[in-house]
């Protein structure tokens, strides 16, 4: 799942969204680099991408892309599920989705100072260019797939994606219905073992 989904995730828990927004920005043990909530919502991400990797829904829907895509399947269903949340957004959260996408940019530029370098550089593009409700149109997913297309180690035709997210967005959407629910459940329970300090696994 990409930034908005793993926003919505952490369940309006402040310290836990930020640990869950820069998941892919941490290496190592992070209870170690980070206060104990936001440690806690850097596992809860790590849980949430490993879930939906290997989802048999997931899977299924990327056979759409694989002949073309190979690899970066796995990044555009990410974002064309991230599209899904958002086009749909009144279906899932009570607040619109520009005043919790302003609401997430302020509690995390709260925690600047202590978030990895790399993680700041993206987040002053991703303000400037408020990816959190551009995720919601597919002039929005078209730009962050060419963006992440020219740091591609070989070339991924990702500025191309979202052709099939247009030819196949019927499918994509019913993939995305039924597979959020599941993961919706599966974070708030893996949220609770890990503040119980369980083994979410």
């Amino acid at each position: 799942m990409n930034f908005l989904a793993h926003a919505f995730l952490s369940f309006d828990q402040p310290n836990v969204l930020v640990g869950n927004f820069i998941g892919d920005f941490v290496k190592g043990n992070v209870e170690d680099q980070f206060e104990r909530e936001i440690a806690q919502g850097i596992r809860l991400h790590r849980e949430i991408d490993r879930f939906t990797d290997f989802h048999p829904l997931v899977k299924e829907s990327q056979l759409l892309l694989k002949p073309v895509f190979f690899r970066y399947s796995s990044v555009i269903t990410d974002m064309f599920f991230d599209y899904f949340l958002a086009k749909n957004w009144k279906t899932y959260h009570e607040q619109s989705l520009p005043e919790f996408a302003n609401r997430v940019y302020g509690i995390v530029e709260g925690q600047l100072p202590v978030l990895p370098v790399k993680f700041r550089n993206a987040f002053k593009v991703m303000q400037k260019e408020n990816w959190l409700v551009a995720y919601g149109t597919e002039l929005g997913i078209q730009r962050a797939l060419t963006g992440i297309s020219y740091r591609a180690s070989f070339k991924s035709n990702l500025e191309h994606a979202t052709s099939y997210l247009t030819l196949y967005q019927d499918r994509f959407q019913d993939y995305f219905d039924a597979f959020f629910p599941e993961l919706t459940v599966f974070s708030k329970q893996t949220l609770t073992k890990i503040q119980q300090g369980n083994d979410p696994k």
